[in-house]
């Protein structure tokens, strides 16, 4: 049994010493490399911190960058990848809830770096990797390393406006990877295609199934996803096989007709998350590549990527809902009514919980949330048995697969019915006019707030909701935007919207 993600690495290593492990826009390093690298900082590193200490990593995604997350992992700490983009604020408050007092950056990012209300050592990347690896040292830190201890923590959005840590162990990884590589089919013989950035839980599918398998991971330059030509042309040149991205990474190449350009004819499998996929953009991709095996991934960041999947086997309609389907291996996903009953009928909605070795250590240094979120599971009075409230609703269909509602936030209260509003804009997919849609509610107004991007005026498009939509449910307030924002993470901007809005 594995102890630790760094057994992947050695083992690929082995197998396949002087193949790509990480190749980005400059640089490339092999499998052998790569822990040669790792050794080298993780024994500059392991006199610097200790055992399980979090290091913050001010850095963009590339080759270097996961040459110092290995050396971080070897010298026994656990890295946060932070985003050099995101406003000062949010990384002192990432720091502040670390309470650590190191802190390692690129050097294009060193007047960042010094602007921080950061007290702790600053280090410049460039500083590590010169030396040699120290075999003993670092055979003591594998010796005491625990497969429940942290590997990563990742800051997502917290509902008090504080970013919420959430922290995964090697054992929870080792357990996700280990089913994703195999249901999936992922081998030395795949090119992975990295969309996501590296402090954003997607990339994790990417990083460890990589490391695990032996297959070459190339990391695509953000910049590549605003010009669809030089996006296809990157993965018709790596010979990409494997996409695990983002639902409006996706969406990006169909709304700007980018097959129309090209077809990377080497793609086998297309994987995606975050958000609900729109129907017309998942066809135009089995049209325009109708070999690919395509799979729906749900799950949040608190369980180590995806709790469920389901392998698109058939055309869907506009008006159908595609499931989030079934468990993987090793995980339990249930759902909980209000007052915490089990739901096992069809189509009645519940709240999404899961169980098992998935789950997350918790939020770092937020027993708050930590108690909120991560709770006995009431159906289980006898042992302890912790499981992940999701805040997403879901039914389970015919074949029982599960179906995605949404958000418990985004059900509302309009006009005397309880409406999901993931449900409005299902019926605004099927306007052949829209490209993509997002409804919020406007509780001071009483009012269901429609965004969408397409050539339809206001008018045309109430009209056309009209044939799908009960009179309650019809949106009040319409805003056309030119494209939809995302965020950093690849999903529809929700704040920026809102925004607009209120503006």
């Amino acid at each position: 049994m594995k102890k630790d993600i760094l057994e992947y690495l050695e083992h690929s290593a082995e197998c396949f010493p002087d193949k790509p492990a990480f190749e980005d826009e400059e640089k490339s390093c092999t499998f052998k490399e790569l822990v040669e690298a790792g050794r080298v900082i993780g024994t500059e590193l392991a006199g610097k911190i200790t055992m399980n200490q979090p290091v913050p990593v001010l850095m963009e995604k590339s080759v270097d960058t996961i040459k110092l997350l290995m050396g971080i992992v070897y010298a026994g700490g656990f890295y946060v990848v932070m985003d050099a983009t995101h406003p000062v604020g949010r990384l002192n408050s990432i720091l502040e809830t670390l309470d650590t007092d190191i802190l390692i950056y690129e050097e294009k990012n060193e007047a960042l770096a010094n602007e921080l209300a950061f007290t702790g050592r600053r280090y410049a990347r460039g500083e590590f990797g010169k030396g040699e690896a120290d075999a003993a040292l670092l055979a003591d830190v594998r010796f005491r390393l625990k497969d429940t201890d942290p590997l990563y923590g990742n800051f997502t959005s917290g509902s008090t406006g504080v970013p919420k840590g959430v922290v995964v162990s090697h054992r929870s990884v080792i357990d996700f990877i280990d089913c994703f590589t195999d249901i999936f089919d992922i081998t030395d013989q795949d090119v992975i295609g990295n969309q996501a950035p590296w402090d954003f839980d997607v990339s994790v599918k990417d990083i460890y199934s990589g490391l695990k398998t032996g297959a070459t991971v190339q990391v695509i330059p953000k910049a590549k996803f605003s010009i669809p030509t030089a996006l296809l042309d990157f993965l018709d040149e790596r010979k990409v096989t494997t996409l695990t991205w983002a639902v409006s990474a996706l969406c990006i190449i169909t709304t700007l007709r980018g097959f129309e350009y090209k077809i990377p004819t080497s793609i086998k499998k297309v994987l995606f998350s975050g958000e609900v996929m729109p129907m017309k953009h998942l066809n135009q991709w089995r049209q325009y590549l109708p070999d690919v095996t395509y799979v729906n991934l749900y799950g949040p960041t608190e369980i180590t990527c995806n709790c469920t999947y389901y392998v698109v086997d058939r055309e869907f309609d506009l008006d159908e809902k595609l499931p989030i389907g079934k468990a993987f291996p090793n995980e339990t996903v249930f759902l909980l009514d209000e007052e915490n009953h089990l739901i096992t009928e069809e189509d009645k909605i519940g709240e999404i919980c899961v169980s098992g070795t998935a789950l997350a250590l918790g939020y770092y240094n937020n027993w708050e949330q930590t108690n909120k979120a991560f709770v006995q599971n009431p159906l289980n009075t006898r042992y302890r048995e912790p499981i992940y409230r999701t805040g997403d609703l879901a039914y389970y269909d015919k074949d029982r697969n599960l179906c995605f509602a949404s958000r418990k936030d985004f059900q509302i209260k309009h006009m005397g019915h309880r409406i999901e509003l993931g449900e409005v804009e299902l019926a605004m997919n099927r306007v052949p006019e829209i490209i993509r849609c997002l409804c919020m509610y406007d509780e001071k107004k009483s009012k269901i707030v429609a965004f969408y991007q397409g050539d339809i005026n206001k008018r045309d498009l109430f009209r056309a909701l009209t044939a799908f939509l009960p009179e309650y449910m019809i949106p009040n307030a319409y805003r056309q935007v030119e494209e939809m924002p995302l965020n950093k993470n690849g999903k529809i901007d929700r704040a920026e919207l809102k925004k607009l809005y209120f503006k």
